[in-house]
């Protein structure tokens, strides 16, 4: 066996099968490129589901990573630290906000911003205790956490994980005459995705987001958009409600925010929302720890450059220009969907599933990922240069005209 037969084996053997990830092995990664074990390069094209934005090993967020790493790494939140107090103030102005709240992982956040709406539900709403509601969309993905997946409507991520966390309406993804109607007394929050990222890169109607915003404020419960895979400069834009001009009452992030490095999450509001909690309801011990706040605050003073949502958004017209040719004659893709430099394609389920796909496109040299069934996302760095991009599209079109 070679080396990476070797490596694959052994996680097999002990790693708790939660994933099925491609046979390949990386060992280094510079940009848009990774190189697996045995020497062999491929352009990434799934950017860790948008956690790298900026690319793999971007010296900004490495040197700001070293330099930290040489001064101290955690504290806990018994104490401050000086990196604290600048990323919580970048980050609320990035966001048009007043307050933020760290955590780690994306799921962590939803966790968080489900606690605060409810919290702000009952303290600052008047919802009798116990009976807050949050209205959420079909097809949504926010974390595997229990009481994330109690909302979902994935049977694989949600089946033999029961009993499962009450208090959800599930609705119609951009459907605004169904969230009308399931808006009640006891709602506190709607909660979605901008774009919907696991589901297949869905863009939801235009103007439902604008919709989502008349709704919530007029009914006076919470917007919370959860921008975890499609904030912070993958659509084009610093967040993907800018799209409709909506800025939510809750941004939840995470992925990018840590630059590929490290994880961070964060829930960011306004005071009248975060103001909510008091010292020992809510927390974590990594929780804003100085390294993630030293690389963070480097992506915050990297996306205030507007820079890289301005890369997004060319090369995004770029990567969409060449999809939907691919899509408007006859042949295997049969829809293409998604902003800036993120795309879904769906394929008709006759020229092979998305894994198989991905497994074609990985011996020509790139590295995507499928999702429900025959959907291939692709969502290569906003680093990546012209050239590549049209590298890595000329692959995947050599792959679907011989699928």
């Amino acid at each position: 066996m070679s080396t990476a037969d070797d490596l694959i084996a052994e996680t097999e053997a002990h790693c708790a099968h939660t994933y099925h990830p491609l046979p390949v092995v990386v060992a280094r990664a510079e940009g848009a490129w990774v190189t697996d074990v045995e020497g062999r390069r491929f352009l990434d094209f799934l950017a860790g589901y948008s956690a790298l934005n900026f690319g793999h090993g971007h010296p900004r967020l490495l040197d700001a990573a070293r330099a930290q790493l040489d001064r101290v790494t955690l504290t806990s939140r018994a104490f401050h630290h000086d990196r604290f107090a600048p990323f919580c103030a970048g980050l609320a102005a990035l966001c048009g906000k007043e307050m933020v709240l760290p955590m780690n992982t994306g799921a962590e956040a939803v966790e968080t911003a489900v606690k605060t709406a409810r919290k702000w539900g009952y303290r600052v709403r008047g919802v009798p205790a116990g009976r807050a509601r949050i209205v959420v969309a079909e097809g949504n993905f926010h974390g595997r956490t229990t009481t994330v997946i109690s909302f979902s409507t994935d049977p694989e991520a949600r089946a033999d994980f029961g009993p499962y966390t009450p208090g959800f309406d599930v609705v119609p993804y951009g459907d605004l005459a169904a969230l009308r109607g399931a808006l009640t007394e006891d709602t506190v929050a709607v909660l979605l995705e901008p774009i919907q990222g696991e589901a297949g890169v869905r863009v939801p109607p235009p103007g439902y987001l604008a919709g989502v915003r008349e709704l919530t404020r007029e009914r006076g419960v919470l917007f919370v958009a959860d921008e975890i895979q499609s904030g912070l400069g993958r659509t084009g834009r610093t967040f993907a409600c800018e799209h409709e001009g909506v800025v939510p009452d809750v941004y939840v992030l995470g992925k990018a925010l840590g630059g590929g490095i490290v994880p961070v999450s964060a829930v960011v509001a306004d005071e009248e929302v975060l103001g909510v909690f008091r010292p020992g309801e809510h927390g974590s011990t990594f929780g804003g720890n100085p390294l993630a706040c030293a690389v963070a605050l480097e992506v915050v003073a990297m996306l205030r450059t507007g820079e890289y949502q301005e890369r997004a958004a060319r090369l995004g017209e770029m990567l969409h220009r060449r999809l939907s040719a691919s899509a408007a004659g006859p042949g295997p893709v049969t829809e293409v969907r998604g902003r800036g430099l993120w795309a879904g394609v769906d394929v008709d389920p006759a020229y092979g599933t998305g894994r198989e796909l991905s497994e074609r496109l990985l011996r020509r040299g790139v590295l995507v990922k499928e999702t429900h069934g025959s959907t291939l996302r692709l969502a290569p760095p906003l680093v990546i240069s012209e050239e590549d991009l049209e590298r890595g599209v000329d692959r995947l079109a050599a792959v679907l005209g011989g699928a």
